[in-house]
């Protein structure tokens, strides 16, 4: 009981602070990956490891004692950054027996990203047996566009496996998302994506833009206009009369930023530029907060993002750390720039320090390619149809929510 009410104090008093609480814990059960996508931003996919029992128990606890788990809402564990499955079933029935042992009543969702290769019979059993976890599948629409870029480490496409994967899902009934990203060839066919999608019974998309992220260090939209992407959605969400089943996240989020965010109804701060909003820890134990995609990325000014370490950092330490501070003044100053030279900064709120960090090299910049695409084109892109009257907003009001936004 005492340490109930101590947590409920610490938890008002980091409010206070600006720091959480916590949304989202992503959690690397593996750096390594079974495919060689030719746009991935990550350092270290030819990394075997797996994270210990130990370590993610000492994770686990590391997160219950800092005070950032809201007693009302709980946070989503989403296991991310390399390829999830390869850690394997019986790996993944541990995590969810110490997560259960170590929250109790506070019943935690779980979200996987996976690239879809490794879901087979057992796969979609364990799932049905566990429907707290929530499945995403990356696959970049029709097989031409798919194999581009999402390639086995033997240099062959994997939309066949991946597209098997979608089939097991699909013969199971189990619920799942689709991440698309979206490159210089894909973006001028928002039909054969769209026709795709539909055709293979694929009910909830987001898309994400190519970035230059991590060791992915260029990107065929580099050259693209915010009007090549607003064609590109302006096609895809005119179809969806044909398919109103099918959410969208990018409709999703700009009916949330221009209409529920401005009133209020959802929590202030934008997820990313928020300190600890979203924790990250990798398989090693190591801390970072802000954006996923930055832990363990090179930077010497940020200690490769590395905050500090369960094993022998409490919060306070990794609060009291010269470089979180730098990289919170930096990153606010950021927000600053958006606000003052921004007219979407209302519903945005910053931007993602990390598409700043890598695009711009500072994290104190403002707008990136990313942001310019992906936010301000889609707002004012879905802005303009609802105002012509080619969307439905009564439809747009019954999608629900934003859908995922990892990178898969």
């Amino acid at each position: 009981m005492i340490s109930d009410v101590m947590g409920r104090i610490k938890q008002k008093s980091l409010a206070r602070l600006g720091y959480g609480p916590l949304d989202l814990l992503v959690v690397q059960p593996t750096p390594y990956c079974n495919l060689a996508c030719r746009y991935c931003y990550l350092p270290d996919k030819d990394d075997r490891s797996i994270l210990s029992e130990e370590m993610l128990e000492k994770i686990l606890k590391w997160v219950k004692a800092s005070g950032l788990v809201s007693e009302v809402r709980p946070f989503t564990l989403v296991w991310h950054a390399g390829e999830p499955l390869v850690a394997g079933i019986d790996w993944y029935r541990m995590a969810l027996r110490k997560t259960r042992e170590q929250f109790g009543d506070l019943r935690i969702p779980h979200g996987i990203q996976t690239n879809g290769t490794l879901i087979n019979e057992d796969w979609c059993l364990f799932f049905k047996e566990n429907p707290e976890i929530s499945v995403g599948v990356s696959v970049d629409g029709p097989e031409a566009y798919h194999d581009l870029n999402r390639r086995t480490r033997s240099g062959r496409g994997s939309f066949r496996q991946t597209l098997r994967g979608i089939e097991h899902l699909h013969r199971h009934a189990i619920p799942f998302h689709v991440i698309c990203v979206l490159t210089e060839a894909s973006l001028r066919d928002p039909d054969a994506l769209f026709d795709f999608f539909r055709a293979q019974g694929i009910r909830s998309v987001g898309f994400n833009v190519e970035e230059k992220e991590g060791v992915h260090t260029q990107s065929s939209l580099s050259e693209a206009s915010s009007a090549d992407y607003g064609s590109f959605l302006k096609r895809f969400l005119g179809r969806l009369d044909e398919c109103p089943e099918m959410s969208v996240r990018e409709l999703n989020s700009a009916l949330f930023g221009s209409i529920v965010e401005p009133l209020g109804q959802t929590r202030a701060g934008p997820q990313m530029s928020s300190p600890f909003r979203i924790l990250t820890v990798s398989y090693r134990g190591e801390l970072s907060t802000f954006c996923p995609e930055l832990l363990g990325q090179a930077s010497a000014q940020y200690n490769n993002f590395v905050l500090g370490h369960v094993q022998k950092d409490t919060f306070a330490d990794v609060l009291r750390n010269p470089v979180f501070t730098r990289l919170h003044e930096d990153i606010s100053r950021g927000i600053e720039a958006c606000r003052e030279s921004c007219g979407f900064f209302g519903s945005c709120g910053g931007g993602a320090p990390s598409n700043k960090f890598f695009e711009n090299g500072r994290m104190d910049s403002s707008e990136t390619m990313a942001c310019r695409l992906r936010h301000q084109t889609s707002m004012s892109t879905i802005a303009g149809m609802i105002g012509e009257g080619k969307l439905d907003i009564k439809n747009l009001l019954s999608c629900g929510g934003r859908g995922e936004s990892l990178h898969g």
